[in-house]
């Protein structure tokens, strides 16, 4: 009895611990897909509900980089609605976003491919496209650093990705890529 009253202790102390561990901290930026539904100026804040119905509150400054928005900066957030990709980092509790790409229309365009390489030196990612041609790609900065980091490099051809990009001056830039299979 005594042993078991002595395991009882070890085990629920072994417990506590785990848990006041918490969750594993993240660093570097996060990618996370949505639509934006609110946009408070006042206290700096947005709002996007994920896919799965999820509300994700983001803080943001006045040095935000917003891609296909109407305007620059902040001001690009008034009246976006529609499906985005907010770059984020965590500080603490608090979600800071640092970029906002507008997907659709006037924003980023989608492609679908195979991950044929992914050379983040060069900043670049070749995908063979469902018609069997390759394409080479450029990656912004912090899609070189922090994209496709979930992609296996000896999987070539085989792990499957969407990418966002924009094609303003006739070259293909991605700025975030989302794994597939």
């Amino acid at each position: 009895m005594k042993k078991f009253g002595l395991f009882s202790i070890f085990v629920v102390g072994l417990t506590a611990g785990l848990v006041a561990q918490g969750p594993v901290p993240v660093r570097g930026t996060i990618a996370l897909e949505g639509t934006m539904r609110k946009f408070y100026r006042g206290v700096n804040t947005i709002v996007v509900t994920t896919l799965d119905g999820m509300d994700h509150v983001y803080h943001f400054t006045k040095d935000l980089v917003v891609h296909g928005g109407k305007g620059s900066g902040v001001g690009a957030l008034e009246g976006l609605r529609g499906t985005v990709v907010v770059h984020y980092t965590i500080e603490g509790t608090e979600q800071s976003a640092q970029e906002i790409d507008r997907i659709g229309d006037e924003g980023l365009m989608v492609t679908e491919g195979a991950v044929v390489q992914i050379d983040r030196v060069r900043k670049q990612i070749t995908l063979r496209l469902d018609s069997g041609r390759t394409e080479t790609l450029r990656l912004t900065d912090r899609a070189a650093v922090d994209a496709g980091t979930d992609i296996d490099p000896t999987s070539t051809g085989t792990t499957k990705v969407v990418v966002y990009y924009s094609d303003t001056t006739g070259q293909k830039v991605v700025h975030f890529i989302k794994k597939t299979s």
